[in-house]
């Protein structure tokens, strides 16, 4: 199996950063601290000008879960057509109903609608959050998904390493499985070794500093001491370190 990188970028500097070091694709997004929502045509647009990276993007409307309204659904839909129209070669999405199953109807339109582009369609980690995971692959792979991104319903994807080991093995010749969350150079190897996926998802976060970021009385801060007045950025240099740990 093909060893592959892929890095989630919040911005065209973060997709420009994961280039220089090296990923093999990239998942798109904006507020990656809210964990991922979709991002501009205007960032896919330069992504898609500037790079020749393989993007698939995500189509999540705000945080909290991945039950939606009818509402949301409309937007999610046009969002996702426009994504495809402008160059996508993706899309990212997750649909659940309140029992915590595979929303089918909702995942099937959107698989529908990235193959109608010849795309890729991608269930991201609301899959975590399923109560039978054997069950909720099942259901991914009748319904035409092309690949799913999970740490194993675990909070990091070493801490999960056993049940994606266990569904590598029932359903790796049926649908691409996507190890991410808490993936770093140091427990790579140990995590392909351990659950035998081959394609690893990462963030490779760094901080820059916007000076900016807070007033004598307003701020505008969301980061965790000590980088209040910083945001999140792809570093370069994790990004190779990575590839190198995963013998890229």
């Amino acid at each position: 199996m093909e060893k592959l990188l892929e890095i989630c970028c919040g911005s065209f500097d973060d997709a420009c950063a994961a280039s220089a070091g090296g990923a093999s694709r990239i998942e798109l997004n904006s507020a990656l601290f809210l964990g991922g929502l979709t991002p501009s045509l205007g960032t896919l647009a330069a992504v898609k000008a500037h790079l020749s990276l393989k993007v698939v993007a995500m189509v999540r409307p705000r945080g909290a879960g991945f039950c939606y309204t009818p509402g949301e659904m409309e937007v999610m839909e046009a969002d996702g057509r426009l994504l495809m129209q402008n160059g996508a070669d993706g899309l990212v999405f997750g649909f659940l109903d309140e029992g915590f199953e595979v929303d089918a109807e909702k995942t099937r339109r959107f698989a529908e609608l990235a193959h109608a582009f010849g795309g890729e369609a991608v269930f991201h980690r609301a899959f975590d959050c399923v109560k039978d995971p054997d069950k909720a692959v099942e259901t991914l792979i009748s319904l035409g998904v092309d690949r799913v991104l999970t740490s194993g319903l675990a909070d990091t994807a070493p801490e999960g390493a056993e049940l994606l080991a266990a569904l590598q093995r029932r359903y790796g010749g049926q649908i691409e499985l996507l190890a991410g969350s808490g993936v770093t150079p140091e427990n790579a190897p140990a995590l392909m070794e351990k659950t035998g996926i081959m394609q690893l998802h990462s963030s490779c976060k760094d901080w820059r500093r916007d000076p900016t970021t807070a007033g004598e009385q307003v701020s505008y801060s969301y980061a965790p001491p000590p980088h209040g007045l910083d945001y999140e950025a792809v570093s370069a240099e994790k990004v190779r370190a990575l590839r190198a740990a995963m013998g890229l």
